[in-house]
């Protein structure tokens, strides 16, 4: 395990320029080979787009605003962008173990000092960046419909601001400033204009891990912990109910959520099954919740009474999680791990940790962003 990043000095900038990789823009029903897989995305098929090689792929969001999908590789502490057919590929650094990202609405200074833990002050709303753009292969410069306002990425210590253009991270809340042996996992940003995330142990072993809510007006709750590794908040059409993981006890467990943003009346969702256990999760217009299964080589559906409705099988192990996007919101992103892999089983397993992608029936909900026009 890398020894954990310092503080907030010197992360203003980390001279983080995207190398761009693969141009020209294909379309997503054309067909094509990508890894020497299948020639088209079917439903239920899924496609190799990127081999990028991930140790720890996580967090993948559709972009509307560029036409694009972000992910991030926590232990490869880079954050990488491609086109929804994975051309024009991007990569660059980031100064820590990037956990998730999200996309913000707002202009942001290029420094914002870090507050104090919990304290007030940050201001979020919410904005749909949905499907029904068609912005095409754009994925630099203009600010494509959310300002420029650049990401949200949860840290090894907290939550900054990325700036995609410049490569600057700047500090906008530390949390768990006690905890220095937890780090940042999973995020969600959700319609209301809240922001919902885990931290974990680094070691894996201790349950130091909690899942926060950070909300309009910049209230941040601690909405639940003991977890050992958290995993996967996501939450029903409505807003009215939210689904969270608890990776090492293979439990996904549902809460209510109150017009206030309060996450009340935790309950047993889903318990299950190996090989594997539950990781990143999305949900689609229908509340099928959708479960990347690590170590479980595919990805199972659930309907919102709990019922396992459909699995999606993978030729790697490690599946991490999952974002529906494109122009109708039907394709789903899929992020993968060689972590914990051994030489013999990535002999076996040569696409672990590349970027997959298959079509779906039914459409994702749409991504929103986290507004930071408010910061002081």
């Amino acid at each position: 395990m890398p020894a954990r990043a310092g503080g907030s000095a010197g992360r203003g900038r980390t001279g983080l320029v995207f190398i761009v990789g693969q141009r020209g823009a294909l379309h997503r029903t054309r067909l094509f080979r990508r890894c020497g897989m299948v020639r088209s995305m079917s439903m239920e098929q899924p496609v190799c787009l990127w081999p990028v090689g991930t140790e720890l792929g996580e967090g993948p969001i559709w972009h509307g605003a560029s036409h694009s999908v972000y992910f991030v590789d926590i232990r490869g502490r880079q954050v990488h962008r491609c086109a929804p057919d994975g051309s024009q590929r991007q990569s660059g650094n980031a100064p820590g173990r990037a956990g998730f990202i999200v996309p913000a609405a707002a202009t942001l200074n290029s420094v914002v000092p870090a507050p104090r833990r919990h304290s007030a002050g940050t201001q979020v709303r919410s904005v749909a960046t949905g499907g029904s753009e068609n912005l095409g292969p754009r994925l630099r410069g203009g600010d494509g419909g959310d300002g420029g306002a650049g990401f949200i990425v949860g840290l090894d210590d907290g939550l900054y601001h990325f700036n995609e253009q410049t490569g600057a991270f700047s500090p906008l809340r530390h949390i768990e400033a006690d905890l220095p042996n937890n780090r940042f996992n999973d995020g969600f940003a959700a319609a209301d204009g809240s922001l919902w995330f885990g931290s974990m142990d680094v070691g894996e072993t201790e349950p130091t891990g909690s899942l926060y809510s950070l909300h309009p007006g910049g209230r941040l709750t601690s909405v639940d912990s003991g977890y050992i590794i958290t995993n996967g908040p996501a939450m029903s059409p409505n807003g009215k109910t939210l689904y969270h993981t608890d990776t090492l006890a293979r439990n996904i467990y549902a809460f209510d959520v109150l017009p206030d943003g309060t996450a009340t009346r935790k309950r047993l969702f889903v318990a299950t099954a190996g090989p594997g256990h539950p990781d990143g999760m999305a949900v689609d217009a229908d509340g099928s919740i959708w479960v990347a299964m690590f170590r479980g080589a595919r990805i199972d559906r659930y309907n919102p009474a709990g019922e396992l409705t459909g699995t999606i099988a993978f030729p790697v192990s490690n599946i991490t999680k999952l974002a529906f996007g494109d122009a109708d919101l039907r394709t789903a992103f899929v992020t993968t791990a060689w972590k914990g892999l051994s030489e013999d089983e990535r002999a076996r397993e040569p696409l672990a940790g590349a970027l997959f992608a298959f079509r779906t029936d039914t459409p994702g909900l749409a991504q929103h962003t986290i507004s930071l026009q408010d910061i002081a």
